[in-house]
């Protein structure tokens, strides 16, 4: 009985051992079957306390002076060897080279490969993972890097709470095309169905990042995907990166996450994990909230242009108030010239008779007494004046 005993229990633990799915066998998808409310089921770790994403509340992050500028190692010299680009079903993935790395953490992660995530209907929709103060951007860029100084490969390193570094880039859209994110986006209509892959030119991956690379958000989290490992040290710049419309269309209605053989087609749209509660856990800031408020260099580049402009318009506006200035000094000294133009000839002899003073009446009365005797002077004596008589010459 003993042996008959042990002999079923083996048996039934063999057979539940070949019909027990793997956890990489199971199918797991983002709003159907096995999502992302039942992951914990089939995962264990998706249901853990440091889950990812997580929504950044600014507000309530804790400033980390130790916390430097990151250094991409290797980003930009991409070689002459091309790039594999694929479709997993999930999202479009591109390997990266080992010589790629990351500094500026406690210790040397190497690049390995990296992913996007989006959305559905166009700007304004949300499709990236991480949210800051609530708000979502419109798709979302993972640098994926595992710790190479501690562990020999990615597999080991993404079990452990040190293991991974991934980057995330938020993207907004906007009316300029980036044509770096060409270098990928030009490329997915060759991998339109689940397990396709092709090769694409080689490019530098430094240029889809941020140009600022200090200022940042970092915490501990998990991969946003099963098995949803806790094992990422995760860096989220505050900086967004922007496309164009016709590019996040092009990125939200391209792919399907169905197969070449399967008869109905699904668009791979939406492929984005809400955000997760942060629980027990700190947000870090490598920059305080006066530094946070800094403006990228398209913005300080369109302050500078203000700040010329409205330098022009003073200089205008100066330029304006001395010349009223000058146009009325001037007219004034023209109204002082007439003045005195006048005054000098005030002041010129003239033979127009002097008015006459009104007398009182005595006064007036004896002034004619005088005029009648003088008029009343006998005209004999007028003639009595002797003329003077001619003269004869010799």
């Amino acid at each position: 009985m003993d042996y008959l005993g042990l002999f079923i229990f083996l048996m039934l633990l063999c057979f539940q051992w070949t019909t027990a799915p793997a956890a990489e066998e199971i199918t797991w998808t983002y709003t159907g079957l096995v999502g992302q409310s039942e992951w914990s089921q089939y995962f264990p770790d998706c249901g853990g306390t440091s889950q990812s994403p997580v929504d950044v509340v600014t507000t309530q992050t804790k400033y980390d002076p130790s916390l430097i500028p990151l250094t991409p190692l290797g980003y930009s010299q991409h070689g002459n060897k091309p790039f594999t680009l694929y479709n997993n079903g999930h999202t479009a993935v591109i390997d990266l080279p080992d010589w790629m790395g990351l500094g500026g953490l406690p210790w040397l992660f190497t690049a390995v490969q990296m992913h996007l995530h989006w959305g559905s209907g166009g700007p304004s929709h949300g499709g990236s993972e991480h949210t800051i103060n609530g708000l979502s951007a419109d798709a979302e860029l993972h640098v994926v890097h595992y710790n190479s100084e501690l562990y020999s490969n990615m597999s080991t390193a993404m079990t452990q709470s040190d293991g991974l570094a991934v980057l995330g880039i938020l993207i907004v859209t906007g009316e300029e095309t980036n044509l770096a994110f060409n270098n990928i986006l030009n490329y997915l209509s060759r991998i339109r169905h689940a397990d396709q892959k092709v090769s694409i030119p080689a490019f530098d991956i430094q240029s889809l990042l941020p140009k600022d690379l200090g200022r940042y958000y970092r915490y501990n989290g998990s991969l946003t995907t099963p098995p949803c490992y806790q094992s990422v040290i995760w860096t989220l710049f505050n900086e967004r990166v922007q496309i164009s419309k016709a590019q996040l269309l092009k990125m939200e209605t391209i792919l399907y996450t169905s197969k070449v053989e399967d008869p109905d087609r699904m668009l791979l749209q939406d492929n984005y994990r809400a955000t997760q509660p942060l629980n027990h856990r700190v947000v870090f800031a490598s920059f305080t909230a006066e530094s946070g408020k800094e403006l990228s260099s398209g913005e300080v580049t369109a302050i500078v242009i203000g700040v010329m402009c409205g330098c022009v318009g003073l200089a205008v506006i100066i330029r304006f108030i001395v010349k009223t200035i000058r146009f009325f000094t001037l007219l004034h000294r023209e109204s002082v010239a007439v003045n005195s133009s006048t005054s000098s000839w005030d002041v010129l002899p003239s033979n127009r008779p002097a008015p006459m003073s009104r007398m009182k009446g005595p006064e007036k009365a004896k002034e004619k007494k005088q005029d009648m005797a003088l008029n009343s002077t006998p005209k004999a004596e007028k003639k009595e004046e002797p003329s003077p008589s001619p003269q004869t010459e010799p």
